[in-house]
Order: structure tokens, then C-alpha cells, then sequence
């Protein structure tokens, strides 16, 4: 297993290379397809932000789904400890994943777990006069922070099974995705208990 690892805003001492290579070797047990981790180390300067100054993104690539976690702390070994804490928890939960499709267990079809599901209330608005201003590529209107976070992955059209697949496998809370059947954009998203929504975009024209 390939590890690479980059800094930004930090450097990244020998020492500490070694450290994340001898942490990684343990993604093996759960997962021995892994080909390559990608680590990357942020720290953020904030003084206001302490317990949150390093943020780690790891990025798994092996013969299967692309696998990610992230994690924040006050320092790189903290950090590296919770983002690999998650990503094995991700692992296991996609092991588990294939046995039931193996038929060791008898799961409740994705058709079953989003009968009668609904979207969910909606979030209030709040209006507010203020004057415009640009953050990145976007304007906002408004007193309150935003973080703007551009990322594009590549994608095939995929079954909402899938799309659920892959959700378990990057750890997050809600999956965007092409639908195969319907060819629409659609969000897959987790709900309370084992339930799930999906949201789908109507193109006009």
C-alpha cells in the first residue's frame, strides 16, 4: 500500500510521514484492496479555532469505491487519529455492506427503507436587509460567515442501491448522484433511524 502525504499551510516532517505510514498499515485488516491512501494535512492559522487547527483528509483508492474521511483537532497526531478512526468505522460498515448482499443477512430493501418517507420540514428562512458582497464566486446577501468549498468528482450514472453503497463509503450524511433509471440529479440522504430521502431535480426543457 502506496501512502502519500502532502501539507498545506505546514510542513511535513520525516518522522511524521513514517508515523502515518505505520498508522495506515492497520486499513489493511478491514479493507486489503487498498492500493494507495492519500493523506493531506491542513492547519489553519485561527487563533479562534485552536482545538480545530489541523484538519486531515485521507482518501483511500482501491479495486473498489473510492473511500474518504476527514477529521479536525489541535494538532497532526490527534487529527490523524480521528480521520483513521472514521475511516475504519466506514470500512466496516461497507464489509457488512457486502455481506448482506452475499445473503448472510436479510436486509430490508432500499425500496422498503424509503416507503412513506416524506422531505422532511423545511427550515425556516430568515430575512434580512443587508448589502451584497462577494465571497469567491458567490454573492451573498447578509451579515453571517459562509465558507465557500468548491470540489468535482467524477461520476457515472448509478442505482439508488449504489448511491446508498457509496454514501456508507465516504461516511456522509447525504450522496449527490446521476440516476440511472430516471436520469435525473438526485440526493440520497440519511434521516433519523436507518430511513432515507431522496431528492430529485426536474430539468426544465
Amino acid at each position: 500500500m502506496d501512502v502519500v502525504v502532502t501539507g498545506r499551510h505546514c510542513e511535513i516532517t520525516d518522522r511524521y510521514r513514517s508515523h502515518v505510514e505505520e498508522k495506515l498499515t492497520r486499513l489493511e485488516k478491514h479493507d486489503h484492496r487498498i492500493m494507495r491512501v492519500q493523506v493531506e494535512v491542513d492547519c489553519e492559522a485561527n487563533p479562534r479555532q485552536r482545538d480545530r487547527a489541523v484538519r486531515i483528509e485521507l482518501t483511500a483508492f482501491s479495486k473498489g469505491p473510492v473511500i474518504r474521511a476527514e477529521a479536525a483537532a489541535s494538532d497532526k497526531m490527534a487529527a490523524l487519529d480521528l480521520a483513521l478512526d472514521k475511516m475504519a468505522s466506514q470500512m466496516r460498515r461497507a464489509a457488512d455492506r457486502r455481506r448482506v448482499h452475499h445473503g448472510r443477512h436479510a436486509p430490508v430493501s432500499v425500496g422498503q427503507a424509503l416507503a412513506g418517507v416524506d422531505d422532511g420540514p423545511a427550515e425556516d428562512a430568515e430575512e434580512s436587509v443587508a448589502s451584497d458582497r462577494q465571497v469567491g464566486p458567490i454573492t451573498v446577501t447578509g451579515d453571517g460567515p459562509l465558507v465557500v468549498r468548491e470540489k468535482t468528482h467524477p461520476a457515472s450514472p448509478m442505482t439508488l442501491d449504489q448511491a446508498l453503497y457509496e454514501m456508507e463509503l465516504v461516511g456522509h450524511d447525504f450522496y449527490l448522484f446521476m440516476d440511472k433509471e430516471s436520469e435525473r440529479p438526485s440526493v440520497v440522504y440519511r434521516r433519523r433511524g436507518y430511513d432515507y430521502g431522496v431528492i430529485s431535480l426536474e430539468v426544465d426543457g
